[in-house]
């Protein structure tokens, strides 16, 4: 008895030890890490009786050490209110309120609010900064308030920022997330008013020992990003140069991990300052990367090749008579420099991106067969946690003409998102087996834990093997087709595809001197640990996508090479890894 009288003793000493663990962390809580939350919110409904201060989670780029980098977080200073029915002199005030804050209403949208004696609390200017607002505070001016202000700031100013996204007034009085992840994730970065307040102890003991959940289930928190911001710097960097030197009317790039889906980096360009939104052209507010569809052209090719190999239609020693030109349902279909290269095997198409080589190919594949790889890569959205994805647009694959079939298979007659290009050209890279393509990795409770997002959703496509084979013909290309062989790295072989593709017209048919360009690669090419795709849309006077995104890509391979420090993966041979 003694013995089990002593056990209760101890279970009732160590419960007793445990909650007062648990309130000591709560009063961290409350008074270290939200103790400036809370003496804010208390001086904003003493000073003005409003509501409480802007609040809402952060957002936060990942380094390649996994250190975090804030992309969204707040920022706070002073905003200015006047009570009409007390101000005396408006054109004073106002006059004394402008010289210090920059960002004031008009001269005449101030008196006009002045003037609407039925109010007591009107905004006049935002964004002040400690400075200006303790400045204005002490002229004391009869009628005038300066009162704390939260506002979303990003402190990358355009950096990610079509992905990162905004947030602005909705249809109601209520800031909320319109465009990027701000969009996607608006219910877990939003706080409610008692966020403050809420139950600390349900939050902690919710779901304990499961710090994986789904992407749909995130709960209220802080997001965590997996683009890293000096790739990010860099690829927009790129973009922009390429963007300037060709006068195209867009340019876009993605980089992302094969195995996993992890996107490090996206953009396009043109884009805009997140903090200068004033001053924003609508049109580049939403992300081209997955809202609009375009023809890619011969990056469409190892797709094509990677269907037929796996379906047996081919092996890489087959081989066909190339004549330049082929005629198909009354259409003409001819090799880029409307050459023949005679008897040739199936690396060749690749490396030499032959049209009429490609369209032989998926006739030895078949309409049938075509259509289901075709659509099993495309048939679909990726899924990406970035909203208003748009579908492909596959209407060719629904008819009988085998031209519509040829064309597909050089990337023309088939239009999808950059997004899905790539995570389509991934199963290549990836043994065959596509990933969802994402940017958000973890969930940042307020309780301080970390729930890691799981984005397992995969789908084979191809078989390993056909994937490989594939593989060492896009290998081969870079190796010794790119520049003349000039691109080839001694110590890491690259796989790479280019594409160019005709503009269509507005009445359907296509532009003879207007194009698209795109070019792909991954590397190491036997296990990637990166895949880039790029494009430039109606560059000017120039042709080939190997003279407008060539030097761009190679510069990105080097760049990631020496920032990840990736090993080599081949000595200094000339014969490419088989």
């Amino acid at each position: 008895m003694r013995a089990q009288f002593r056990s209760r003793i101890r279970f009732v000493l160590a419960a007793i030890v445990l909650i007062a663990l648990l309130i000591l962390t709560r009063l961290y809580f409350v008074q270290i890490v939200h103790g400036e939350d809370y003496a804010q919110k208390a001086d904003r409904q003493f000073a003005s009786g409003s509501s409480g201060l802007f609040d809402r989670g952060a957002i936060y780029f990942t380094n390649k050490n996994g250190t975090l980098i804030s992309a969204a977080t707040l920022a706070t200073g002073f905003l200015v209110a006047i009570n009409p029915q007390t101000l005396a002199d408006p054109e004073a005030a106002y006059a004394a309120i402008a010289t210090i804050a920059s960002t004031t209403m008009s001269r005449s949208d101030f008196l006009a609010a002045a003037a609407k004696k039925n109010l007591v609390y009107v905004e006049v200017a935002h964004h002040l900064s400690d400075a200006d607002g303790q400045k204005l505070s002490e002229l004391s001016i009869p009628g005038v308030q300066v009162l704390r202000e939260r506002w979303r700031y990003y402190p990358g100013g355009s950096l990610a920022a079509q992905s990162i996204g905004i947030v602005s007034y909705g249809s109601g009085d209520t800031l909320i997330g319109q465009t990027g992840l701000e969009a996607v994730y608006d219910g877990t970065l939003t706080r409610s008013g008692d966020s403050l307040y809420k139950n600390f102890f349900a939050e902690l003991f919710s779901n304990v020992g499961n710090l994986l959940v789904n992407a749909k289930d995130a709960r209220e928190g802080d997001i965590v990003t997996t683009i890293e911001p000096e790739v990010q710097t860099r690829l927009e960097y790129d973009l922009a140069k390429v963007n300037q030197l060709y006068s195209s009317r867009g340019t876009g790039g993605i980089i992302m991990d094969p195995a996993t889906g992890a996107i490090l980096a996206l953009a396009s360009y043109p884009t805009y300052d997140e903090n200068d939104l004033q001053n924003v052209d609508p049109a580049v507010l939403g992300n081209p990367l997955v809202e609009s569809v375009h023809e890619f052209g011969s990056i469409m090719k190892p797709l094509t090749m990677a269907s037929a190999l796996d379906a047996g239609a081919v092996t890489p020693q087959t081989t066909y008579d190339d004549t330049g030109c082929i005629t198909v349902s009354g259409a003409r279909i001819c090799n880029w420099d409307h050459k023949a290269r005679g008897v040739i095997p199936m690396v060749e198409i690749i490396k030499q991106s032959l049209n009429v080589g490609a369209s032989w190919v998926a006739t030895q594949l078949g309409q049938e067969k075509f259509r289901a790889y075709f659509t099993k890569l495309f048939g679909q959205k990726t899924g990406v946690d970035l909203p208003a994805e748009s579908a492909a647009l596959l209407g060719n694959l629904s008819t009988t003409q085998q031209v519509n079939f040829d064309n597909m298979s050089f990337g023309q007659g088939i239009a999808v998102t950059p997004m899905q290009m790539i995570r389509a050209l991934g199963a290549i890279a990836n043994g065959g087996v596509m990933v969802t393509p994402h940017l958000v990795s973890a969930i940042r409770l307020d309780s301080g834990v970390t729930r890691t997002l799981v984005w397992n959703q995969t789908a084979r496509v191809f078989s390993a093997t056909a994937a490989r084979e594939t593989t060492t013909m896009m290998d081969a290309l870079f190796d010794i087709t790119l520049m003349h062989g000039a691109a080839r790295i001694p110590t890491m072989s690259v796989a790479a595809k280019t594409g160019t593709a005709q503009l269509p017209t507005p009445t359907g048919g296509y532009y003879t001197d207007r194009f698209f360009h795109s070019f792909t690669g991954f590397f190491p090419s036997y296990d990637p640990r990166f895949i880039i795709l790029l494009y430039t849309d109606d560059p000017q006077h120039v042709e080939y996508a190997s003279e407008t995104l060539d030097t761009t890509f190679l510069d990105l391979v080097h760049f990631l090479i020496n920032y990840y420090q990736v090993p080599p993966d081949r000595g200094f041979s000339t014969t490419t890894p088989v």
